[in-house]
C-alpha cells in the first residue's frame, strides 16, 4: 500500500494562492475524471484567481464491497452500509494520505484557516474525517452525497473534545433525494448527528437527483468556498 499520489489541478501552478481546496473524489473514480466531471456541470472549471483546487486520486488499493477487486478507494470497508463498523487500519492509512496533502499546502504557506477539504460521496466521508476527528482548524468541510458509520470515530471524537467551546468548521452538505447508492435519510441522519455534537454548517436535500453532483450544488458550493475563503489584503494588491 503506498500513500503516494497522483494529484490534479484545475488552475495553473504559477498563480500565487492565499487558499486551497482538496476535493476527494467517490470510489473508483479518480481526481482527473472528477475535474471534468466538474467542467462538464458547470460548462467550466471550478476556479478562482486567489484559490488552488486540487483534485487527489486515491491509491488503488483491494476494496471488500467489490469482494477485494482493485479499486481507487480512500479507505476500504466491510459494505456500503451505515451500521457496518469502520475499519480502523484502512482509515488511518487514508489519514496520512489526506495529512500529506494538506500539510503540502501548509508547506507552500498556506495557513490551515485558509483550506477547505471536501469530498463526494466516500470522498466526502474521509473529508468528514478531516475536519472533525483530525483537523478541527480547517477552514470548512464540505460532503456531497456522503454519510458516516453510526459507530464512526468522528462522533467520538467531537463526543470527547477538550475545548468545548472551541469552533468546528462550517459543514456544507448536499444530497440527492433519489440516492440509491447512498440513501438520502443516511446522509440526513450523518448530518443531524454531526449537528448534535456541535458541527453547525447547511444540510441542502436536492430534488430528482441521483448519486451524482448537480450544476445547481457545484454553483452554490462555487459561492460557499468564495464566502469561506475570500481574497486576503495581499491578494487585492497582486491585482492592482
Amino acid at each position: 500500500f503506498k500513500t503516494i499520489i497522483n494529484i490534479v489541478m484545475a488552475s495553473s501552478t504559477l498563480r500565487k494562492y492565499s487558499a486551497s481546496v482538496i476535493f476527494l473524489h467517490g470510489s473508483g473514480d479518480t481526481g482527473p475524471n472528477l475535474l471534468e466531471w466538474v467542467r462538464f456541470l458547470l460548462g467550466r472549471d471550478l476556479d478562482f484567481a486567489h484559490i488552488k483546487i486540487i483534485y487527489p486520486t486515491a491509491p488503488l488499493q483491494k476494496y471488500t464491497p467489490l469482494n477485494g477487486q482493485l479499486s481507487t478507494v480512500w479507505f476500504d470497508r466491510r459494505s456500503v452500509n451505515i451500521a457496518a463498523q469502520e475499519s480502523k487500519k484502512s482509515m488511518s492509512e487514508s489519514y496520512n494520505i489526506v495529512q500529506k496533502l494538506i500539510q503540502n499546502e501548509v508547506d507552500n504557506g498556506i495557513p490551515l484557516n485558509r483550506i477547505i477539504v471536501g469530498g463526494f460521496s466516500m470522498g466526502g466521508a474521509l473529508a468528514l474525517h478531516t475536519g472533525y476527528h483530525l483537523n478541527t482548524d480547517l477552514a470548512g468541510v464540505f460532503a456531497h452525497s456522503s454519510f458516516l458509520n453510526r459507530q464512526s470515530v468522528v462522533y467520538e471524537s467531537l463526543t470527547n473534545r477538550s475545548e468545548a467551546n472551541a469552533k468546528l468548521p462550517e459543514l456544507y452538505m448536499f444530497h440527492g433525494e433519489r440516492d440509491t447508492l447512498v440513501p438520502f435519510e443516511w446522509g440526513q441522519e450523518t448530518w443531524e448527528s454531526l449537528n448534535k455534537l456541535g458541527v453547525s454548517g447547511t444540510f441542502t436535500p436536492l430534488k430528482n437527483t441521483l448519486h451524482e453532483l448537480k450544476n445547481k450544488s457545484m454553483l452554490s458550493l462555487e459561492e460557499w468556498i468564495l464566502q469561506k475563503l475570500p481574497p486576503t489584503q495581499n491578494d487585492q494588491q497582486n491585482k492592482l
